[in-house]
């Protein structure tokens, strides 16, 4: 393990090597870049990638890390990464370096506050970088041409989560430890409960919420307020599910990951997990920009969305306490959501204070608007959003 007080960032280089002299003008700080060159030849592809967090998280950092190692050893292909980038000004100096030093010609900024105003403003100062933002941000009409959006319906595979879930719970009490009450995160509490309660209508769901992406004391602190109550299964949607996990399993009740595998944290007590496959997304990217294709050419869509069918999502292996049962239905659930038999939202549905929320014969499918602006928890969800 190296010594923390020699570990230097990007930033901190950059900022060394400017304040001495010693890139001269090779560093543009403001203004337009011209067209960087690939590093390693004009025919190699680099892209630079960057994190919020932890690239060994177990959770949201580490699932983008994942997919960013499945470019390693494809021909032509160059990547630079960096961790722990913070969502200010210090994730622009971090992506003008990858561009102006490492040549790198696409960048994928995957923490959701990266997005504006940061991916925007770096946008405008190198016209022919393609700029590749995970969170669904991107506007046609309003923002510039070399920027694009990918992400996906993990909530397909919390469904599938939930279904374990309600197979594995005694006290058909489940728990939802989650950061902020944003459409993205009820859509995973709903859809976990929906799929729980498909399997029995009495399965309720505690949800908490912490108020940041990364806060273990609240998490643990949550956890152990469920276990006490009862609750026997627990999952998450926060940046890192470790403490999540641990804690379930020292409890020892159930636990559903997310994110990424959190299976070596709970050997006894880790049910599945909905897992980002990021992999099969950096791959296509890279296939389509080696042949050529771009944001700004219009042979690489601004929007790309994608679920179990797309490839963009996977569930952690079964854990020993998973029985060939709830194996059986959860396979059953996630064939139905690839071939649209399974729609998730279809009425008739209420929230948790007796409202119809999506009258009964309706379908929302997974590209509607309305889902994007959920504000609502659903019937059997125990909490507020408000």
């Amino acid at each position: 393990m190296r010594n923390p007080t020699f570990q230097v960032t990007r930033r901190q280089a950059i900022r060394g090597l400017l304040a001495t002299g010693a890139f001269g003008l090779t560093v543009k700080l403001s203004g337009c870049s011209t067209s960087p060159t690939a590093a390693g030849g004009s025919d190699t592809l680099t892209a630079g990638f960057v994190y919020v967090g932890p690239k060994d998280d177990y959770g949201y950092n580490q699932a983008h890390a994942e997919g960013r190692a499945s470019l390693d050893g494809i021909d032509g292909v160059k990547t630079s990464e960096e961790a722990s980038v913070p969502e200010t000004n210090a994730v622009q100096e971090s992506i003008r370096s990858m561009i102006d030093l490492d040549g790198a010609t696409a960048i994928f900024a995957t923490s959701f506050g990266y997005f504006d105003p940061h991916v925007l403003a770096l946008a405008k100062d190198f016209p022919e970088v393609q700029f590749f933002h995970c969170g669904g941000l991107y506007q046609e009409g309003v923002h510039p041409e070399n920027v694009g959006s990918y992400f996906g319906y993990i909530d397909e595979a919390q469904y599938v989560a939930g279904v374990v879930a309600a197979h594995a719970s005694n006290s058909k009490r489940l728990g939802f430890i989650a950061a902020k009450p944003i459409p993205q995160v009820l859509r995973n509490v709903n859809s976990f409960t929906l799929g729980a309660r498909s399997i029995d209508p009495s399965v309720t769901t505690q949800v908490i919420f912490t108020g940041d992406w990364a806060d273990p004391v609240r998490e643990a602190e949550a956890a152990n307020s469920m276990a006490d109550q009862g609750i026997d299964v627990l999952t998450c949607h926060v940046d890192s599910p470790k403490v999540v996990i641990e804690t379930a399993e020292r409890r020892g009740i159930f636990a559903s990951g997310y994110h990424a595998n959190q299976a070596e944290l709970a050997p006894q007590g880790y049910l599945t997990g909905a897992e980002w496959d990021w992999s099969n997304v950096y791959k296509n990217y890279v296939s389509l920009m080696q042949e050529g294709k771009t944001l700004m050419n219009g042979g690489i869509p601004h929007l790309v969305r994608g679920g179990f069918k797309d490839g963009f999502l996977k569930l952690s292996p079964y854990g020993p306490a998973v029985t060939a049962e709830a194996q059986q239905a959860a396979e059953a659930a996630k064939t139905q959501l690839v071939s649209g038999e399974l729609v998730i939202y279809k009425g008739e549905i209420k929230d948790n204070q007796g409202k119809t929320v999506i009258a009964g014969g309706k379908e929302l499918g997974q590209t509607a608007v309305e889902l994007e602006q959920m504000n609502w928890l659903a019937e059997g969800v125990m909490g507020s959003v408000g």
